[in-house]
C-alpha cells in the first residue's frame, strides 16, 4: 500500500462522521466551513479581539498605549489578559447557549475559535474558573472547565470555589469584587505560572480575585485567557 494512502485511511472515522453528521453553522444553519460548525459568511463576521490593553484585554484605539488608563492607575493582580473574541454578535448568543442552555456544540465551536486566536505567550498550565458545587450540580457542567477540556493543553485542577456566591450579573464592578471576596482557595502545591481560563470577562472581578488568591498561595505569575471580552 502506498505510504501516501495511510493518512487517508487513518482519517476515515472523521470522514465517516462528517458524512453522517455534516457541519452546520450554529448561527444561521448554512453548511459549515473550514472544519467548523460556522459558515463562511458567519466566520468572516466574527468579532475577533484586536488591539487591547495588555493587562485587562479592554479594546483600545490604534493610537493608544498598550495599557489602558485604569490599569496604569491601578495595575490588576494578573500580569496579562488575552481575549480571543469580543462579546458581540454572534459570539454573545453562542456563549449564552453554551453557558445556560447546555449547548455543548456551541462550546466546542468556541474552544476551536479560541485555538485560532491564542495568547501571544506560553499559557501552561490552564486553570478553569471553578463553580461552587451547588451551582455545578444545578447546571450540570462548568463552562470554563469544558473549554479547558477542549483545548489541547495541560490543566491544573487545584483551584476551587469555597463559598457559594450570588450571580454576578446586574452588579456594579465594586459589588462584583465584594461578592467574590475570599470565594476561592486551592488544594495542593501551586504551579509557579498559570493561565486562568473563563468564558466571558466583563469587569475582570473574577479573574482579579483568582489571581490574588493564586499569588497569595505562591504563584509567581498569573495570566488570563478568556473566550470573549465585553467591550
Amino acid at each position: 500500500m502506498p505510504l501516501a494512502s495511510l493518512p487517508l485511511l487513518a482519517d476515515w472515522p472523521a470522514a465517516l462522521l462528517r458524512l453522517l453528521l455534516p457541519l452546520r453553522c450554529l448561527v444561521c444553519g448554512d453548511p459549515g466551513h473550514d472544519d467548523l460548525d460556522l459558515c463562511r459568511a458567519c466566520l468572516a463576521d466574527l468579532p475577533w479581539s484586536g488591539r487591547a490593553c495588555l493587562r485587562c484585554a479592554l479594546p483600545l484605539p490604534d493610537n493608544a498605549l498598550i495599557v489602558c488608563g485604569s490599569c496604569r492607575e491601578e495595575a490588576p493582580p494578573q500580569a496579562a489578559t488575552h481575549a480571543s473574541l469580543l462579546y458581540l454578535p454572534p459570539v454573545d448568543q453562542l456563549l449564552v447557549r453554551f453557558k445556560f442552555h447546555q449547548d455543548l456544540a456551541a462550546g466546542r465551536l468556541l474552544a476551536q475559535l479560541m485555538q485560532r486566536a491564542p495568547p501571544p505567550w506560553s499559557c501552561l498550565p490552564l486553570v478553569p474558573v471553578p463553580l461552587h458545587d451547588r451551582r455545578l450540580r444545578r447546571r450540570g457542567y462548568n463552562q470554563a472547565a469544558e473549554l479547558c477540556r477542549l483545548l489541547p493543553m495541560p490543566v491544573w485542577q487545584g483551584l476551587y470555589r469555597r463559598r457559594h456566591t450570588a450571580p454576578q450579573s446586574e452588579r456594579t464592578a465594586e459589588q462584583r469584587r465584594e461578592n467574590l471576596f475570599d470565594a476561592f482557595d486551592v488544594r495542593g502545591p501551586v504551579p509557579p505560572r498559570l493561565t486562568v481560563v473563563d468564558d466571558v470577562m466583563t469587569t475582570g472581578s473574577t479573574v482579579m480575585e483568582i489571581a490574588e488568591t493564586l499569588r497569595w498561595v505562591g504563584a509567581e505569575e498569573v495570566r488570563a485567557w478568556v473566550c470573549a471580552r465585553v467591550p
